[in-house]
């Protein structure tokens, strides 16, 4: 083969090669643009979930207050039940 040639087809190569790989690269950074998006969005949900968050942390105190008296008074209300069931029957 001719030496000429044999450069010619290296540099088309070279320049195939360096095409494809131009074009990986346009495609990766597309989708890379892609989950940029779409985390920003998840970022606005998260942000949204912790106010939503803030507001149920403050009350959750109370509730498990209250919870906690009601989970006391049930037995005594429970063994009065069947009491009182026991002496119907």
């Amino acid at each position: 083969m001719n030496t000429q040639l044999l450069v010619i087809l290296t540099v088309v190569e070279i320049v195939a090669l360096v095409a494809v790989l131009a074009v990986y690269v346009i495609l990766i950074t597309q989708r890379l643009h892609s989950v940029a998006g779409t985390l920003g969005q998840v970022g606005g949900g998260v942000s949204a979930v912790q106010g939503d968050v803030a507001l149920v942390g403050a009350g959750a105190a109370i509730l498990n207050r209250k919870l906690t008296t009601i989970a006391d008074v049930l037995p005594p209300m429970a063994e009065k039940a069947e009491a009182l069931a026991a002496q119907r029957t």
